[in-house]
């Protein structure tokens, strides 16, 4: 069951690459839908994410600068890393 605090992250599936920060929660007890803000298009949007979508936790080191490397995520975006520097 997928859970998430405002703050947490949202690594979209299917490839896309998309990442994006969750400004709400709007589900009970940390479930969906969620109100994300993605980092590419600076888009906010209501979210229902599908099984492949991850949350990544506020406190983990992925986004910040050379995180997405230790992390063992997947880049989001082939060959990048969007959030360093943040």
């Amino acid at each position: 069951m997928m859970r998430a605090e405002v703050g947490d992250r949202l690594l979209a599936a299917s490839g896309s690459g998309s990442v994006g920060l969750i400004v709400a929660v709007l589900g009970d007890d940390g479930q969906p839908p969620y109100v994300v803000k993605w980092q590419r298009t600076g888009h906010i949007a209501m979210v229902f994410p599908d099984t492949y979508a991850r949350i990544i936790p506020a406190g983990h080191p992925a986004g910040t600068q050379g995180g997405w490397a230790a992390s063992g995520l997947p880049s989001p975006e082939p060959g990048g890393h969007p959030e360093a520097g943040e």
